[in-house]
């Protein structure tokens, strides 16, 4: 890898169009200034999701290549990747299939639930190079999490086969993975034209590495890396240089954080320069509004709280997000309904409980979850900038909002699906896809019940006829 510095020219248009809106927008300085369920978005929006296809094998993934073309790429953990056509057609073949070209059979790794082939990004420029990059865990490699590249055969565009995909694989990071839980997985382009991606701690329950505060692994962090590095070097990706701990960078730091020369070495000694920002329990999905360029992360708690994250366009990373210190603005380990504990890092900026929030707590029968999945940032339907979560245990949608002077976190639907990831298409409008493959019920990626996709519209342009998503009453 190589020190690079930022060739932002993408992030131009995003962050002047939203710094009206990053303006009035901030991270909350204290824990009674972050919502929680309850809250109310300007407006009352009200949604129903529309199903789009179906027959789907454990669906974890969902993207646009935004191409032009209003294709959809929906991605199954066993590791294919269908083609959702604009007509709502599945294509029979799969547009990548990644249990076929390895001497092992599967490339990828699926014994435990949380392993699999799990995101699929298009590079900002696919239309004319045709690459995209995929995320999973391997099987060759003992689960190692592997970011690889792939390009698309202008005469195939809707197939990638066996053949060319064997042909034109450039590994970009391989990452060992010491427990089989907590990968993260998300892969997402920012405006900048940086490759994002969300690692989890590496499990197992409790982060026993304290890899959420250590700055010299890469699990439990965000990483920015450049993958625009010609196939010829040596190094498959850049560090660009305004990332945090790149080294290069060590003069800016310091005057950031007003330390010393010598405080800089031992507090960042050999910090990985990819990482962006830190204290990440299983960010699994993130998300960037495309009108501002601000990012939201929804970070999988562990037992009590789940946690959105957000980070204006202004950022310059290296935000702490706490674990595994703390859960959202509670204590870890929680010991009861008033713990006390230091807030460490930056507070999120919206959360909510389990059914049970803390130990022998009554279990609640309203505004619970276990596990946040990101979907995607609505600018339709009289949202502007809400970032829409579904919950993989109580099927429930939560919309988090800024109201003009704080944060708003709202329950939108309760529906009987068990979400799994979430992006947005070509229009803007948020899709969702769900599985049926809880942890105690997982038959295996290709043996569950099917899931389907969803796109999350105003509850008054449903369009007629449509199968909608039960919701609960």
């Amino acid at each position: 890898m190589r020190f690079i510095t930022s060739a932002s020219v993408l992030a131009a248009g995003f962050f002047a169009a939203g710094s009206m809106i990053a303006v009035a927008q901030e991270v909350p300085k204290e824990a009674s200034e972050v919502a929680r369920p309850g809250g109310k978005l300007p407006g009352d929006p009200k949604i129903a999701l529309v199903k789009v296809a179906d027959g789907f094998l454990d669906p974890v993934g969902v993207s646009s290549a935004f191409d032009g073309t209003g294709r959809i790429f929906v991605v199954e953990r066993q590791g294919t990747i269908r083609v959702v056509n604009k007509d709502g057609s599945v294509n029979e073949k799969p547009f990548l299939d990644l249990t076929k070209n390895s001497p092992l059979g599967s490339e990828v790794q699926t014994g435990f639930v949380e392993q699999g082939l799990w995101a699929i990004a298009f590079h900002p420029k696919f239309k004319e190079n045709g690459h995209f990059f995929v995320s999973y865990a391997s099987l060759p490699f003992n689960g190692a999490h592997i970011i690889a590249r792939y390009t698309v055969d202008p005469a195939s565009p809707d197939e990638v086969t066996v053949e060319h995909a064997n042909k034109t694989v450039k590994v970009i990071m391989n990452i060992p993975q010491p427990y089989y839980n907590h990968y993260g997985g998300g892969i997402q382009f920012g405006p900048d034209g940086f490759l994002y991606i969300g690692k989890g701690d590496a499990g197992w329950e409790g982060d026993p590495l304290d890899a959420g505060q250590r700055k010299d692994v890469l699990w439990g962090k965000m990483l920015r890396i450049d993958i625009d590095v010609d196939d010829s070097e040596m190094h498959a990706y850049n560090v660009p240089r305004e990332n945090p701990w790149a080294t290069a960078w060590q003069d800016r730091m310091m005057t950031l954080f007003g330390i010393t020369e010598e405080g800089f070495s031992k507090i960042h000694m050999g910090a990985r320069p990819e990482s962006w920002a830190y204290g990440l329990r299983n960010p699994y999905a993130f998300h960037f509004n495309k009108k501002t360029g601000d990012l939201f992360i929804a970070d999988v708690g562990q037992n009590h709280w789940e946690e959105i994250n957000w980070q204006p366009a202004s950022s310059k990373g290296g935000e702490n997000y706490g674990w595994k210190h703390n859960m959202g603005t509670h204590c870890h380990p929680a010991t009861g309904p008033n713990d006390v504990c230091p807030q460490v890092g930056v507070l999120p900026v919206s959360e909510y409980p389990h059914q049970e929030p803390y130990p022998g707590a009554e279990k609640l029968t309203e505004g619970w979850g276990c596990s946040v999945q990101g979907l995607g940032v609505a600018n339709y339907a009289g949202m502007d900038g809400v970032y829409l979560t579904g919950d993989w245990c109580s099927g429930r949608v939560f919309a988090t909002g800024w109201d003009g002077s704080k944060w708003q976190l709202q329950e939108l639907a309760q529906t009987d699906l068990q979400f799994t990831a979430g992006n947005n298409d070509e229009d803007g409008t948020v899709l969702a896809v769900n599985c049926n493959c809880f942890y105690l019920d997982d038959k295996g990626a290709a043996a569950n019940p099917p899931g389907a996709l969803w796109k999350i519209v105003a509850a008054d342009a449903v369009p007629e006829g449509a199968e909608t998503a039960r919701m609960k009453q």
